[in-house]
């Protein structure tokens, strides 16, 4: 690993959570975020017992949005705003909190039966300053809507942003690259070097980025202006993350970013009394505020 091209490499944090694993690298004890990524968390890979299903129960956000890109299965999603969406392998859900949101995230009712799959990427974008307090919104983008990039063995599909002269129809708040990198045995694919702040993610498989092997579930931080090619031997997945860094630190508690610790104390506080919106359908059951969570970061 040369430190011309790789300026920090963040190991992730792993939680089992009863069927299948999380691995959390986003916030990190040596760095908070990645352009406007404050959290990235690989689900899986997992194939869940008969009967069961992911149940995410109603909980909140504020000042970021969310986006969920899955590998394989199935989720089906519900909002405060009256949403219900699935999304599946290749589509994005891109939810903006703004100001206050309540979601669920379950598994559908009809691939429980034989047991669901679950593998994917979620990941949280701290919104800028002048847009953390806007009206929540939802977005689904289908999967062919997507643009996708092909050559030498390698297929990248842009998931935000502008990456290898395409740009994906997803709405940035700020400025954003996401992509999803598929390579064939011997494939490769230079690494866009346009962004300020740029990682690499191998997710499965084997890949190199310049002759250095990655390891799997870590991030990668690139130095910005960096020209790199990645290089698979038998076949990878992998993710490219990043962007234009944020307008100041942010505070992370719980299910909660923002740029003021007033704020998220009035989050919790909000959640407590239940004066966040109920999720229609999906009201009945919630998760409470923690005591200790487990994502807590201030800068």
């Amino acid at each position: 690993m040369t430190d011309d091209l790789i300026f920090q490499t963040l190991h992730p944090t792993t939680h089992d959570l009863g069927g299948f694993k999380v691995h959390r690298t986003l916030p990190h004890r040596d760095r908070t975020t990645i352009g406007p990524f404050i959290f990235f968390d690989q689900m899986g890979p997992a194939h869940l017992p008969p009967g069961e299903g992911m149940d995410v129960r109603p909980h909140p956000h504020i000042n970021l949005a969310t986006v969920t890109y899955l590998f394989a299965g199935a989720i089906d999603h519900r909002d405060s705003l009256g949403t219900l969406a699935r999304i599946e392998p290749g589509a994005v859900n891109l939810m903006t909190a703004g100001r206050g949101i309540v979601h669920s995230e379950r598994s559908p009712p009809e691939l429980r039966r034989e047991g669901p799959e679950l593998s994917g990427i979620q990941t949280w974008l701290a919104l800028p300053r002048a847009k953390e307090e806007i009206e929540p919104a939802f977005e689904h983008v289908a999967r062919d809507r997507l643009p996708v990039f092909e050559g030498s063995g390698a297929r990248a599909r842009v998931v935000m942003g502008t990456l290898w002269g395409a740009t994906s129809p997803v709405t940035c708040h700020s400025e954003t690259i996401y992509a999803d990198l598929a390579l064939e045995p011997r494939g490769s694919i230079p690494i866009d070097p346009a962004a300020d702040e740029r990682a690499v993610y191998l997710a499965e498989g084997d890949a190199s980025l310049d002759g250095q092997m990655l390891e799997p579930h870590v991030l990668y931080v690139l130095r910005p202006g960096t020209s790199a090619t990645l290089r698979s031997a038998g076949g990878a997945h992998v993710m490219v993350c990043g962007g234009a860094p944020l307008d100041g630190p942010r505070h992370v508690w719980w299910n909660f970013v923002s740029s003021s610790r007033d704020r998220i104390r009035q989050a919790r506080e909000d959640w407590s009394a239940m004066r966040f919106p109920l999720v229609p359908n999906d009201s009945l059951e919630h998760i409470p505020l923690p005591e200790v969570p487990l994502t807590v970061s201030y800068p």
